[in-house]
């Protein structure tokens, strides 16, 4: 007996009847690792989708560029509370060498009340009664004083309405840095997400005090109490997708920092990104820089050696054994004695984009990284076999961003390609333009802000492709640029051919659909939902598959 899915992709407006023929034998095993998703934290996954770091600039302000000492933007997203004169300074004594900057807050004499500094969010504070606020911070004095005192962290509506919080006491002896760690529960459900994180001292105890901060973070509860982790709600919908349990997690742009394992802003890092993945029991495929910035500089080949290195500690981190290296035991130190489970490396991103200079970056790394560790598979990111590379890449990774109709068109895109021992992955894909002229170019261009059924129709097709190349087309992870487009929607029929004996006469359909551009986004989340019910089905049936739509049957035939 065999229970198998069909899919069916309307795309286009004009019906035209399509009979299928369907083999009993499958022509190779499907990998397990086929159909997996890409998390870019450049585009704020991390933080409103993925990752629940509510405070916005949180490492009062790294080394990146809007984040410089003495510029307006250093103080994105703080404020100033009744008067406190809060500025960005480059600490003399930084927390670590990766955060060499501090909020630097200094108390005038004069006033009364509750005085200190609050930070906005990135898209404001939802605040709900009841639920466990874990909020942290490092703290110092500059020059030792005899201050004893009490501040309040709190959350609060941006007219200083109290909704939540609790007290911490600092010292001015402590001029070394201090973390501090605490936890806030409202009582009061706030109204909107306007809303502030604050730290607030006795304005009249307090006078003249100067308190430097940094690192500060806070965090609604996170999927499996990760501290530093993921956004429940969204990281139990990946558990849900068709890829959890099997599938692949691309982890893009990775660098290693003392403290969080990252130098990202929202401190999501590389430990953050592996226990995730080890939490949703996907397969990760981590990237190392590789010596080119998309910027367009190339590192001189001479001068490779130490960003080669710097992968090796990367890679150690992951899977080096505990006490075996400096990264191995930092691992370790952080809670995860035990490697992480790691078998790809890609060495770059799109270095399609520098194809001359991957040649000797491309040799260089892997040639040092494949001696150091035998047992891992390195995919390169140029175009393939193109340049020729050595050592010959065993993988390569494959960009595609195009119109809905190039990914219907190109569904064996894979077909053509040598079975010669070279597997692909898919690395970014996504239906982003109606505009073949101008994919990156404006909404106004045809540049879709959000899917559609157009655009997710012409992925889908796209997607069969891959899953019947699927002998070479080891992973695939669509991207997370989202998409839209036209056209009238009309019925398909398309009729079934199946070569068993005996197959049941009914099956169970499930259907999304929609108008070319209908699109779940902020404003309508359920615009195109799927709808489960059941046909009629025999050795040979005829289903009318809606126009802009994805059908899935799923039937028992022996």
């Amino acid at each position: 007996m065999k229970s198998f899915n069909v899919f069916i992709l309307s795309l286009l407006g004009a019906a035209r009847a399509v009979t299928v023929s369907v083999s009993a034998t499958a022509s190779h095993p499907v990998p397990t690792t086929l159909f997996g998703q890409m998390f870019e934290n450049r585009a704020f996954q991390q933080v409103t989708p993925g990752k629940f770091s509510i405070i916005n600039n949180h490492q009062a302000l790294d080394p990146f560029p809007f984040c410089r000492v003495g510029t307006t933007a250093a103080l994105n997203a703080w404020q100033s509370i009744d008067g406190a004169t809060i500025s960005v300074i480059a600490e003399t004594t930084p927390v670590s060498s990766a955060l060499p900057n501090a909020l630097h807050v200094v108390i005038p004499s004069g006033r009364t009340g509750a005085i200190g500094f609050a930070n906005t969010g990135y898209f404001g504070i939802k605040v709900t009664s009841g639920t466990t606020y874990s909020a942290s911070f490092y703290y110092r004095f500059p020059t030792a004083s005899s201050f004893r005192g009490i501040a309040t962290v709190s959350l609060q509506t941006t007219s200083g309405q109290i909704l939540g919080s609790s007290t911490v006491f600092l010292s001015g002896a402590q001029t070394s840095w201090h973390q501090i760690s605490v936890q806030i529960v409202p009582t009061i459900t706030a109204s909107s997400t306007s809303n502030l994180f604050a730290i607030t001292l006795d304005a009249t105890a307090a006078a003249g005090q100067t308190i430097n901060f940094a690192m500060l973070s806070l965090f609604p509860p996170t999927f499996k109490n990760r501290p530093n982790g993921m956004r429940v709600d969204i990281a139990e919908k990946a558990r849900l997708l068709p890829l959890a349990g099997n599938g692949t997690r691309q982890l893009d742009h990775l660098s290693i920092d003392l403290v969080r394992m990252s130098f990202q802003i929202s401190g999501l890092g590389l430990f953050e990104y592996l226990t995730w993945c080890e939490d949703l029991k996907m397969t990760p495929i981590m990237a190392i820089w590789s010596g080119f910035a998309l910027g367009g500089t190339s590192v001189a080949e001479a001068s490779l050696q130490p960003y080669i290195q710097q992968a090796a500690d990367q890679i150690n981190f992951v899977i080096g054994a505990n006490g075996g290296s400096a990264p191995a035991t930092l691992r370790a130190s952080l809670g995860h004695p035990a490697p992480f489970n790691l078998t790809y490396v890609e060495v770059g991103n799109e270095d399609f984009f520098a194809s001359s200079t991957y040649v000797y970056r491309w040799h260089d790394f892997v040639t040092a990284l494949q001696a150091e560790f035998p047992q891992l598979h390195f995919i390169a990111t140029s175009d393939t076999f193109s340049p020729i590379l050595s050592p010959n890449p065993t993988e390569y990774d494959v960009h595609v961003y195009q119109t809905p109709s190039w990914f219907a068109q190109n569904s064996f895109f894979y077909d053509g390609f040598q079975r010669n021992g070279t597997k692909y992955f898919e690395g970014e894909y996504a239906a982003i333009s109606t505009n073949a002229s101008d994919i990156f170019g404006s909404t106004s261009d045809g540049r879709l802000s959000f899917p559609t059924m157009q655009s997710s129709t012409g992925e889908a097709a796209f997607m069969t492709g891959l899953e019947r190349n699927s002998d070479i087309v080891f992973a695939a992870s669509y991207a997370p640029l989202l998409n839209v487009s036209n056209t009238i929607a009309t019925v398909t029929p398309v009729t079934f051919v199946l070569p068993f004996s005996t197959v049941a006469s009914t099956a169970t359909l499930q259907v999304i659909q929609g108008s070319a551009n209908t699109s779940n986004n902020p404003t309508t989340p359920n615009a195109a939902v799927p709808v489960t019910s059941t046909i009629n089905t025999a050795k040979t049936f005829t289903y009318n598959a809606p126009g802009f739509s994805v059908s899935v049957i799923t039937l028992v035939a022996h």
